[in-house]
């Protein structure tokens, strides 16, 4: 099964976008799989419900600040590099869908006019309308060239 495949799988059992991509990584990762759900669990819904950031984008900053990120606040030029990688998986994703901020996406890719910031059953016809399930899969696949170049 693919990371895609993984990923839209937690998502159809009802993980939110971010945990969904987060947890397709986690044996990657090193990490157990309930503490990533736990740790990837606030930012479905673009940060708790709020529609800032996309959660499955959020889930790619995270796995590559777990893999290439920096600890030394000093060395600017690792930062730098790590800016732009982040700066690029952002782009790359803009590019596919106008935007990262989840509110934009729902709005312009299911036109759905009226925000509900509090987790929705998965019914078929939440699925009928959310694009999200998209973005799990393309930030899935995002990750995972990110993964496969470095």
């Amino acid at each position: 099964m693919t990371k895609q495949e993984q990923a839209q799988e937690y998502f159809r059992k009802g993980y939110n976008c971010s945990q969904s991509v987060f947890a397709a990584f986690c044996q990657d990762l090193g990490m157990d799989l309930e503490t990533g759900l736990k740790l990837s669990s606030s930012f479905g819904g673009g940060m708790g419900g709020l529609r800032q950031v996309c959660g499955a984008v959020t889930a790619m900053f995270m796995i590559a600040g777990l893999k290439y990120g920096y600890i030394d606040s000093q060395d600017m030029n690792l930062k730098n590099q790590h800016y732009k990688l982040i700066q690029n998986l952002a782009k790359q994703f803009t590019d596919k869908f106008g935007t990262i901020i989840c509110k934009e996406l729902l709005m312009s890719l299911a036109n759905i006019k009226k925000d509900v910031s509090m987790p929705e059953k998965r019914t078929p016809e939440y699925y009928k309308v959310r694009p999200c399930e998209r973005f799990v899969v393309y930030a899935a696949e995002l990750t995972e060239k990110m993964l496969n170049s470095r």
